[in-house]
């Protein structure tokens, strides 16, 4: 079918009012055309979001730690069918509200560039390589294997140089280089659209270079449709386009914003603002011809998804309600929970050998706290896990007496305004001094970590002012450490973003990150503490021992910033991830296009490792960048050669004008399980492979 020859024929017999309302997020019904309501706003970051019951996968960030494309396209996939599922059955109750459409406005792509930033653990990390790999495997797995049949649509965000603050994200000018544009803030985008056929993509609140994003003549104009060759529709972000003349002040009045966001590219109006599109046509601000094009733009989207009397794939329409939730997605759902959290310290303590143990004491505000599962922008799983739940479970089988306490609140210097401050540290120290080992759960949760509006935290819009552990709980892992007198201390970090723990690193016996870890989230960290599962993530963002190493959160410039231009010393790297397990490499070949090395599995228990490459070439800015990884399982002694396909440009960058050129000269390739860092090495004890192409 041919779809743009199909709407034009649909909007040739609108009224300019209907095609307007067509615009808006909430999309009228046009009956007489046989055109039903649709809500485009649906969320999908880690699973089907604020729709009710809904299988509940690990975080953005989380997920970004397992560094597996393939993975996350699994995902997302079982994200899409029970999109799908949940879209048909709503569809026979007549409900056409938000948040039950086939149209996800994920994933966001935007780069990690500051740890500060609130909305950062929606994102897969701080590097454009990595979070291309995984986006485009993620949009891959919602919309399908037919570009023309979507089982859903996918959306690229936020649309570009965006990353806080928050506070401010509604009236800031993303300021960069040419240089930090196109080799920092864009190569996913383009990814996205070349490599992934995203549909949709989203623009952010902010200016960029000027111009509001989802009014761009730069951004939308001359390198989305123009240099890229996007072809899907552009949302902008909810109620952005009223921020061009309420905060930007780039334009005088709202028809004035509207004809400009029209006019520019921005085909759907996520808030209602655009209601006053056919008032701009009437001043003739904006052509009717201009407002066609969009509306055709949207119908095409919704007619690949088999919607308006297109095509339908039966096997998208005919999906049983039950798999939502379903115990098939929870087994997904579980193997990547289990490879998300990353390692970060181990003198030797863990695994906790739980045969050997009488008493266990697990400790912390986010122990025993569903809402440290969740991350942002989630659904409602039918089954919870909390670390408490997990330990029990385990605890149990092993005849160990647990011990709870909350010990502190999350950010709080007291959980109640009739005690005194630090109420609960008493509880805590005698739940430590009674128990063999201790497990503290600290963090943060996305009541305090993301987006404006969306956060009830006491500090910036979501954003985090410093990279300290919040409230007293600094004060409860030192009072803790102490008076477990040289037990075993283990302190799992439940968090979207770095946190510096320069303090912990030196005193307690082992730290887990783990992220926001989803609903099963307890169950996997209780595993890994106990040994049943070998820790394999690696950090998909750097780990600094203080904001006094950053520059200006305001700053957009990435000198110093991210592993491939920091110049100190972090605290736990990019890439960086211990295992139960030992790993060696040898006989490393490469070539331009790949590189070729033997794994083995040097350590007596199985494990997963991944395998990283970076590059660093003549004149380059960044200090080493990654352009290739490859994950491998090997059981205890087994080995196995490993072929790395590199990324088609990791020996080139983008000039002034988005165009690749190729670096002159002879290339280093380093291959390893990290970076090839100093501290990477200091923390691994081993140095990576080196080779010239």
């Amino acid at each position: 079918m041919d779809f743009k020859k199909k709407a034009r024929e649909l909007i040739a017999q609108m009224t300019l009012e209907e095609k307007v309302s067509q615009m808006l997020h909430g999309a009228g019904a046009v009956e007489r055309l046989g055109i039903p309501a649709y809500n485009w706003w649906n969320e999908a970051l880690h699973g089907v979001a604020r729709a009710g019951t809904a299988t509940m996968f690990p975080q953005a960030i989380a997920m970004a730690a397992t560094f597996d494309p393939i993975l996350l396209k699994h995902i997302a996939d079982a994200i899409a069918t029970e999109g799908r599922a949940k879209y048909h059955a709503y569809q026979s109750e007549g409900d056409h509200d938000i948040y039950k459409g086939l149209t996800f406005w994920s994933p966001n792509i935007n780069i990690f560039r500051d740890p500060r930033w609130g909305r950062g653990h929606e994102t897969y990390g701080e590097d454009p390589f990595l979070t291309s790999r995984l986006g485009v495997a993620f949009i891959q797995g919602l919309q399908g294997d037919d570009p023309n049949s979507l089982k859903t649509v996918a959306c690229a965000k936020h649309y570009a140089v965006h990353s806080g603050p928050e506070s401010e994200r509604h009236s800031f000018d993303a300021i960069c280089n040419e240089y930090d544009l196109w080799n920092t803030y864009l190569p996913h985008f383009e990814a996205a659209v070349k490599e992934g056929n995203v549909e949709s993509v989203m623009g952010a609140y902010n200016r960029t270079l000027g111009e509001p994003c989802c009014g761009s003549q730069l951004l939308i104009g001359d390198i989305l449709r123009g240099k890229w060759g996007f072809d899907g529709h552009f949302v902008s972000d909810c109620w952005a386009v009223e921020d061009f003349h309420k905060h930007h002040f780039v334009t005088e009045t709202p028809v004035d914003s509207v004809a400009l966001a029209v006019k520019m590219g921005c085909d759907l109006c996520c808030g209602h603002v655009y209601e006053l599109t056919a008032v701009a046509v009437q001043e003739g601000k904006l052509a009717e011809a201009e407002v066609d094009q969009a509306v055709e733009r949207l119908f095409v989207a919704r007619m690949k998804l088999g919607l308006l009397g297109a095509p339908e794939r039966p096997e998208f329409v005919n999906i049983p309600y039950d798999v939502v939730d379903s115990d098939e997605h929870n087994e997904i759902n579980l193997e990547v929970t289990r490879r998300a959290p990353v390692l970060l310290k181990n003198d030797g303590t863990l695994p906790l050998d739980f045969a050997k143990l009488s008493s266990i004491a697990v400790i912390g505000p986010n122990a025993d706290s569903r809402r440290a599962l969740e991350g942002n922008y989630q659904g409602t799983a039918t089954r919870y896990v909390t670390v408490l739940d997990g330990v029990r479970k385990i605890a149990a089988e092993h005849d160990v007496k647990v011990r709870y306490a909350q010990g502190c609140h999350l950010y709080k210097n007291r959980t109640s305004n009739l005690s005194f401050e630090d109420n609960l540290v008493a509880e805590a120290l005698i739940a430590t001094k009674r128990s063999d080992a201790v497990i503290l759960c600290m963090g943060l949760d996305a009541d305090i970590e993301g987006e404006e509006g969306d956060t009830g935290n006491e500090f910036s819009s979501g954003d985090k002012n410093d990279l300290n552990l919040p409230g007293r709980q600094q004060n409860l892992v030192e009072k803790v450490v102490e008076a477990a007198a040289g037990k075993p201390v283990i302190l799992v970090l439940i968090s979207g973003s770095a946190l510096a723990v320069t303090w912990a690193d030196k005193n307690v016996s082992g730290i887990l990150q783990a992220f926001y870890t989803g609903a099963l989230g307890g169950q996997a960290i209780a595993e890994i503490i106990a040994g049943m599962v070998n820790p394999s993530g690696k950090l998909p963002v750097t780990f600094y021992k203080s904001t006094d190493e950053l520059p200006d959160f305001r700053s957009y410039d990435m000198t110093n910033r991210t592993y491939r231009y920091f110049t100190g010393e972090t605290l736990y790297p990019f890439g960086f991830g211990l295992s139960y397990t030992s790993f060696e490499l040898s006989g490393l070949t490469a070539s331009k296009e790949s590189c070729t090395v033997t794994v083995k599995n040097t350590g007596n228990r199985a494990g997963r490792q991944t395998v990283q490459v970076y590059v660093k070439s003549p004149g380059q800015k960044e200090n080493h960048a990654l352009c290739g990884v490859a994950s491998v399982c090997l059981d205890a002694g087994k080995s196995h050669e490993v072929t790395i396909e590199l990324a088609k440009t990791a020996f080139s960058r983008w000039d002034e004008n988005g165009d690749l050129y190729e670096l002159d000269g002879s290339h280093t390739l380093y291959v390893g399980f990290g970076q090839p860092d100093k501290r990477t090495s200091q923390l691994y004890g081993t140095k990576v492979l080196t080779t010239e192409v």
